[in-house]
This record gives C-alpha cells, sequence and structure tokens, in this order.
C-alpha cells in the first residue's frame, strides 16, 4: 500500500524540504522502500536545487499542464535509491499550472511505490492546500517559537477538515536557549504530540552547500541521528543508531544466555 505523506508548515523557512529529502533518503538508503519526493511548491520550487539537480527538462509543472506523464519527470538521486519529482524553475513553465490537478496526478504512484513524500508550500495558500488534499497523512514542522506555533495550529486545523492524517509536530532547529518553546508547551497548545526535536546543527548548512541530505554527507552528526529516529518511528521500526560508535557498543555488549 502506497502511502501519501504530506509535509506542511504555516511559515517558509522552517525546514521542510530539509525534512523530505534527509526522510526520503533514510527511507530509500537504509529501509530500501521504494521513494518518491516531490516538490509541490511550483511557485518557488527548492526540493531540486536542495540536491543539486539544475538540469530537468520535464517537471512537476509540465505533469500538471497535462504536456508529461508522472513517470516521465522522475530523477534518479544519487545512489540512495531515491527518485525525486521537481518542479521549475523558471517563471515562463507557470503558465497553465493547474495545482488543482495534484491529487489526481499523485494517484497514478498508487501501487507503485512504497512511500510518497509531498514537500508543500508554507501557509494555507492554494498550492499548500492542494497538498494537504493529495495526502493521507501530513507532517507538520515547527519552530520552536510561537508565531509559527499558531501557523502550525491553523495547519492542523485545516489538515483535519480535509481528512488528512496528522501525524504529529517535528520541532526544527532547536537550540538550548530559554526563549525558546518547549515540547511540552508545543503540545499543549497543538494538540498533537511532538514526534521529533532535531536540533540546530551546523552539518545541516554544510550538507545544503554540497547538494546532498544531511544524513548521507554526515551519517553520525546529531540531526542525522534525529532524523534517523523519526524515520524508524514513522516505519514503526526499532531504531538502531549507525555507525562506529554503535559497532563498537556491541563489542562490549555482553551476550545473551541461551
Amino acid at each position: 500500500m502506497t502511502r501519501v505523506i504530506g509535509v506542511i508548515s504555516g511559515k517558509g523557512g522552517v525546514g521542510k524540504t530539509t525534512v523530505v529529502a534527509n526522510l526520503g533518503a533514510i527511507f530509500a538508503q537504509k529501509y530500501k522502500k521504494d521513494v518518491v519526493i516531490v516538490d509541490c511548491n511550483v511557485s518557488t520550487s527548492h526540493l531540486g536545487l536542495y540536491l543539486g539537480m539544475y538540469y530537468t527538462p520535464i517537471t512537476l509543472n509540465q505533469v500538471l499542464t497535462g504536456d508529461a506523464e508522472i513517470e516521465e519527470a522522475m530523477y534518479e538521486y544519487h545512489v540512495s535509491g531515491l527518485r525525486v519529482i521537481p518542479s521549475s524553475l523558471s517563471y515562463s513553465d507557470l503558465k497553465g499550472v493547474d495545482i488543482a490537478r495534484l491529487k489526481s496526478t499523485i494517484k497514478k504512484l498508487f501501487g507503485k511505490v512504497d512511500i510518497v513524500l509531498l514537500d508543500g508550500a508554507p501557509g494555507l495558500g492554494r498550492e499548500a492546500l492542494a497538498t494537504v488534499r493529495a495526502s493521507d497523512e501530513v507532517l507538520l514542522i515547527n519552530t520552536p517559537f510561537v508565531p509559527s506555533t499558531m501557523d502550525i495550529m491553523k495547519c492542523h486545523q485545516v489538515a483535519t477538515e480535509i481528512g488528512a492524517k496528522p501525524l504529529g509536530v517535528i520541532l526544527n532547529m532547536v537550540g538550548k536557549e530559554k526563549y525558546e518553546m518547549t515540547p511540552k508547551e508545543v503540545e499543549e497548545l497543538i494538540e498533537l504530540p511532538v514526534i521529533s526535536n532535531i536540533p540546530m546543527d551546523k552539518n545541516v548548512l554544510r550538507s545544503l552547500a554540497l547538494k546532498m541530505p544531511v544524513v548521507l554527507f554526515s551519517p553520525g552528526s546529531r540531526s542525522s541521528k534525529e532524523f534517523s529516529k523519526l524515520a524508524a518511528h514513522l516505519l514503526e521500526e526499532k531504531y538502531e543508531p549507525d555507525g562506529w560508535v554503535y559497532n563498537l557498543m556491541k563489542l562490549f555488549r555482553p551476550k545473551s544466555k541461551k
């Protein structure tokens, strides 16, 4: 059964694209899922740029105008097995795009892939609402501050009314400052569980400069470990740390008695 998960937020700049790229890479590489990530922010697309994809002659834009099939807009990314459907970087490619066709377009992937991650536009405009309508489940991306939290409350209400199941809140760019909201405070306001706390991590910025998800660039970083925990949670898998630290720990782990 194909899962379609929309990644949404009330504000831009909170890390939706980062979450989509990293979760997609983990699902594909670690859990061997057939994953497609889709840039649904057709007016200000970033997902392709995030992954260093500058030449994509067929994009979601052409699919939404009826000039191409969705399979034609898919591109393999790196060696992770991840597939990407970018939106066009060209202003001229916005002409004739009908974002209302997004849901019927994504339905064509049902039964062909395991997971579709939709990178939605911020806010509650037409593009953002089309993403929610095309999703069976949604992840709400937030930062630990009041303005973005208030906007996430609205996103939660809209998603519930439309019928997309909220999976929980991801707190991104979390620091250790006293003025930041705590997960408990966010949960009380939004009435949803905080399922992940992604720390502020310079490795994310470094990975962005190299056009690759941080989980591939620096698997042992704090942010990568949290993304891995989140992926395991969403797939209902047991989380086990990766890397040499985990392997070293296994050497000293007491053997179970038979």
